[in-house]
């Protein structure tokens, strides 16, 4: 093999949510990137390979207003309007765009994390390998994020980690085991069905499983173009070392579901767990007035959509209480809010119990930085389904939203080092880096519980609006907020629009000052409409949720206007985020935004103007 030596700031290994979003905030924050992955497509379990729709904080609908900003964001809105129609190989693609369209970046797709030379406590080269280009890799960085969900680098550089179910005893934590046990979520392996315009029939293989309508009797399975989440196995075993043959069994299991559906039901539309299932995805699968003889299964799994495997331990592990009290901690640089979410480690196996067991997560809850760094690898990081957490708060932190979110932060911490020559992540973790990292997180359109962004020029400026509507006055757009908060969020955010809305278009809002300002740039921030659900999904009931396309609140056609002229044009806009640097400084006494268009709203909406 040719071996090929790359020197980077930060390398990442896994290129899933998180692993994508680390990269893309390492980068566009100045910092050099290696993303190692294994696959050839971006994205983890959302790609086209696993196909599961990327779930957060708003719990599928459940807590509007909760969705999560910043790199994610940009991600589900580009794919909504680049890909209306849902097609999962889009989506793959638009990822890779991202990713590719980044000069600091290095991609390696198809390429296999190998193992780490160590010098000490600190890694001090990552060595991968690509079967298809016969190369060897030698990576060396000042800091290393493992993004593999299965914690390959940390285990390979000697990390603290943990495998499966603590004592309850351990942390304090009511949904915790009796006795530790090693068992862990199972996996998925997801398939796509079709209406024809005929009959189609199923013939299952000899070695599919077969399961009666008493084995599925608290499972749903009436919604037949997207494969069931619930087609769950292996929790019981090593989910590493057993993969292969996980594998097999959850495409035994997911063929032998569809043969029930086709052949051994009498009548799937009349299903008795359809209350569960209603519970479980906050919309109801529509029932269906036929049977499912001219469904056509499309598509089947060959990847299992791993949901647990190992967690590396850092200065904090998250613990069920921060999780269900809604902690917020002094050094967060990421939230989440999904559900306690634990299942069965049997899976169907597990035939009398519930799918899935899910505590309420009343509040919004902080991720601080101490659980995304490794106690004893120096120069470690970590992001995605393997975060410092006990087995009950990871049955949380492990949705893909929330991954993403902790990605961006990770790659924001890294860069903020790289910058300042830090190759220890101890040094992170110090007061005046750990705030500053959060000033960069929110500049990069991150959330952050009671956390508003430092004062610019704007706040010395006079705000004015040709019309604001009340409650949403034009002087919100410099309080350092960028999304309408509440207490039902959490406690301590208080209710506010925190955006300024006019009464009609064309709209305007302006910033004044008493003397001429030097201007480098100006930074806007929009609405995406965070009451309403946004994620690329093949399941049609979660997906009359959304609005796929540009979203109507979100400002389409703006100009900024200084005492020179007009500094900026834009007709067609549909990002929530827009950052405008000037080529040459701009001396003027006042800024005024003026918005003529939005795609679809009868307001302007604008929840920030940040001048620098």
């Amino acid at each position: 093999m040719k071996q090929r030596d790359i020197a980077a700031d930060l390398c990442v290994v896994g290129g899933g949510v998180s692993g994508v979003c680390a990269a893309l905030a390492a980068a566009r924050n100045g910092a050099r990137v290696v993303l190692v992955h294994d696959r050839s497509v971006l994205g983890g379990n959302a790609s086209s390979e696993i196909r599961m729709h990327i779930v957060g904080a708003s719990c599928s609908g459940r807590r509007p207003g909760a969705r999560e900003p910043g790199l994610i964001d940009e991600l589900r809105v580009e794919d909504s309007v680049r890909n209306p129609h849902r097609s999962p190989h889009l989506f793959d693609l638009m990822l890779y765009d991202k990713v590719v369209s980044e000069p600091n970046i290095t991609l390696l797709l198809d390429s296999s994390f190998a193992d780490c030379a160590m010098e000490g406590n600190r890694i001090h080269s990552v060595r991968a390998l690509s079967a298809s280009t016969e190369e060897e890799f030698v990576i060396e960085a000042a800091l290393y994020a493992d993004c593999s969900g299965d914690s390959h680098l940390g285990v390979a550089a000697g990390a603290d980690a943990r495998t499966g179910r603590e004592a309850r005893e351990e942390y304090g934590e009511p949904h915790g085991q009796d006795v530790a046990d090693s068992k862990t979520l199972g996996s998925t392996i997801l398939f796509m069905a079709s209406r024809k315009n005929e009959p189609v029939p199923f013939h299952a293989p000899a070695w599919a499983r077969k399961f009666s309508e008493e084995d599925l009797n608290l499972r749903s399975h009436r919604e037949w173009e997207y494969g069931y989440w619930w087609a769950e196995w292996g929790g019981e075993l090593d989910t590493i070392g057993d993969n292969r043959r996980i594998r097999h069994e959850l495409l035994r299991i997911a063929l032998g579901v569809w043969d029930h559906v086709k052949n051994g039901c009498s009548q799937p539309w009349d299903d008795p767990a359809a209350a569960y299932e209603k519970w479980m995805d906050g919309a109801a699968p529509k029932r269906s007035t036929e049977g499912p003889e001219n469904w056509s299964l499309d598509w089947v799994g060959m990847l299992p959509g791993k949901r647990e495997s190992r967690r590396l331990l850092g200065p904090h592990v998250l613990t069920e209480a921060d999780v269900v009290e809604g902690r917020i901690f002094d050094d967060e640089v990421a939230y989440g809010g999904w559900w306690i979410d634990m299942h069965p480690p049997g899976g169907v196996d597990a035939v009398h119990e519930y799918p899935a067991e899910q505590v309420e997560t009343p509040y919004l809850y902080s991720i601080p930085l101490r659980a995304l760094v490794s106690r004893n690898v120096s120069n470690l990081l970590f992001a995605g389904r393997n975060i410092s957490a006990t087995h009950v708060a990871f049955a949380s932190t492990r949705v893909m939203a929330t991954c993403a979110v902790v990605g961006q932060a990770v790659g924001t911490a890294a860069a903020f080092a790289a910058s300042r020559g830090i190759g220890d992540t101890g040094a992170l973790l110090e007061i005046a880096a750990y705030r500053e990292i959060q000033q960069m997180l929110l500049a990069g359109d991150a959330f952050l519980l009671g956390v508003r962004a430092e004062e610019g020029l704007e706040h010395s400026a006079r705000i004015t609006a040709s019309t604001e509507q009340k409650g949403c006055e034009a002087r919100l757009v410099v309080n350092g907020v960028t999304r309408a908060t509440s207490n039902v969020l959490h406690p301590s955010l208080g209710d506010c629009a925190n955006q300024w809305r006019s009464e009609m278009l064309p709209a305007w809002v302006e910033l004044r000052w008493d003397e001429p300002q030097e201007i480098h740039g100006v930074q806007l921030t929009f609405d995406t409409g965070f009451e309403r659900e946004l994620t690329l999904s093949m399941s049609d009931a979660f997906n009359s949720k959304m609005l796929r396309g540009a979203q109507p609140e979100t400002v389409k056609s703006y100009e900024l206007h200084t005492a020179g002229g007009v500094a900026v044009v834009v007709a067609d806009n549909y990002q929530r985020l827009r950052q405008h640097d000037f080529v040459e400084t701009v001396v003027t006494d006042f800024l005024r935004l003026q918005v003529t268009a939005t795609h679809g709203a009868a307001e302007a909406r604008v929840f920030q103007i940040r001048v620098y």
